[in-house]
């Protein structure tokens, strides 16, 4: 099942619009290095504004060029997430600048220990591939906060992890970091961990850390995942089209600049834009626009031959009601029939207003709920079950049947969180809402589940890089 809205010639008009708006307005760059690569293939800079026009033979030359599957790697080498193979991903937030203990609550600024928390529970979680920090630790100094988030992260996981990279300099201790868990630089390169989000700022703009830690980062071959978010009527065109347009063509700028850096160099590309309501003065995570963005934008994606990320499976919520399971569900159930590599960020309270765990739990049961739409349903003698249909008879019953013994667990999903009781049987186990379920599997997971230990040799090894990072970038 494929779900699409563009059709062959909008998705070519919309392309030749993204040229358009990087050859005739152009994008800030604030980098000399970039800005003078861009000029010698041809490229018309004013390296007084930063300014540069990329002319189409261009964009189109790095699309062809720029590297279209990757795998990134957990720990454990048999968890793994998977771009440009058909496979559906799924990751929790990078880091939010908030968190909720409980929903409806105060919040309060995180610390690396919700970090262990989150990163705990997305290892738990069969459904999550890419566990992200979910926190952004404001106790740790913004020069070396990468490396202290990626290190909890790999104690707390064996799979593929999510972080925010911050500059070129933490990236060359990330680059070592790297190197150690994996027993040398070779290792690091074969099987990345991680990549960095390469965010534009819309409209037009890049940030230079942004630019700048690609210097980096390429030195590992890292897969480069780019997300503009343009918001709709702020950041962007007040329409649908515009929005894609321009979403589009920083995403292309962006491939550029990878490939001027390392060509060949691996991409995600992330069509993230949002709606804003225009009432609130909020961005919107779970409204109908963003279902249209999202399958329009992958659709742009796979015309390209890359590998897609889009936020779906969020909510505008900021408690775990109604609205929540409503907006999360619908925008990630029609998001999945878009075949898009990895879908997140789960795990957010709300339009980036906090991380919750009590929501990523939630969350988890949607996409097991979705998953489980997308299996293989089999047709053959043994499913059609004729000997068995005769052998009953009308009026009788199959439910003693050996056949339904041996095929019920398979044909059916069996929900972790959803209630299916009698209403007598609810009322008896105390009548619960899914609130205080998400609740208390929550503090279930967290009590019981016991993280793969890291290796003491490598603990230790990287326990010694981070002091060396501490010392040096902080002077």
């Amino acid at each position: 099942m494929r779900l699409e809205m563009l059709s062959r010639d909008e998705i070519e008009t919309i392309h030749i619009k993204s040229l358009e708006i990087l050859e005739k307005i152009g994008i800030i760059i604030p980098h000399e290095e970039i800005k003078s690569l861009f000029e010698d293939i041809g490229a018309t800079v004013n390296f007084n504004t930063g300014l540069v026009k990329i002319p189409p033979h261009i964009v189109n030359e790095y699309i062809s060029k720029a590297g279209k599957k990757f795998t990134i790697y957990g720990r454990d080498l048999s968890k793994k997430a998977e771009f440009g193979a058909g496979k559906r991903n799924y990751n929790t937030s990078f880091g939010q600048a908030h968190w909720l203990d409980s929903l409806g609550g105060d919040r309060r600024q995180p610390n690396l220990k919700d970090i262990e928390k989150a990163v705990k529970l997305g290892d738990y979680l069969k459904q999550i591939t890419i566990p992200g920090a979910m926190a952004d630790p404001i106790e740790i100094p913004l020069k070396w906060r990468c490396l202290a988030v990626a290190f909890e992260m790999v104690k707390n996981t064996t799979k593929p992890i999510g972080f925010w990279f911050h500059d070129r300099s933490s990236s060359k201790f990330l680059n070592e970091f790297f190197a150690v868990l994996r027993g040398g630089e070779e290792n690091a390169k074969k099987y990345p961990l991680c990549y960095p989000l390469f965010e534009p700022v819309s409209p037009l703009s890049f940030p230079f850390n942004g630019v700048d830690l690609l210097f980096e980062t390429c030195k590992l071959n890292l897969p480069v995942q780019v997300g503009p978010m343009a918001q709709m009527g702020v950041s962007a065109p007040a329409t649908i089209a515009g929005t894609i347009a321009i979403e589009n063509a920083e995403i292309l700028a962006a491939i550029c600049i990878t490939q001027l850096i390392q060509e060949g160099t691996p991409i995600c590309y992330g069509g993230i834009c949002h709606a804003f309501d225009t009432k609130t003065a909020q961005i919107i995570f779970g409204g109908p626009e963003q279902v249209i963005l999202s399958i329009a934008m992958s659709q742009m994606g796979k015309n390209y031959g890359f590998p897609i990320y889009i936020n779906t499976g969020l909510t505008d919520s900021k408690t775990l009601d109604a609205q929540a399971g409503l907006e999360s569900g619908i925008t990630l159930g029609l998001s999945s029939l878009t075949e898009a590599d990895v879908y997140g960020h789960m795990g957010i309270c709300g339009m980036d207003q906090a991380a919750s765990l009590d929501m990523l739990i939630m969350q988890s049961e949607i996409i097991s709920y979705i998953e489980s739409i997308h299996r293989e349903v089999s047709f053959d003698d043994e499913t059609f079950a004729f000997d068995v249909i005769k052998e009953t008879g009308p009026k009788g019953s199959f439910l003693n049947k050996s056949h339904t013994r041996n095929n019920i667990r398979n044909e059916l999903w069996f929900p972790s969180l959803l209630d299916r009781y009698s209403y007598e049987k609810w009322i008896k186990k105390g009548a619960m809402d899914m609130k205080k379920r998400c609740q208390m599997l929550k503090e279930k997971i967290l009590i019981e589940h016991i993280p793969e230990p890291l290796e003491k040799d490598i603990k230790f090894d990287l326990e010694k890089l981070i002091e060396k990072a501490k010392k040096e970038l902080s002077i």
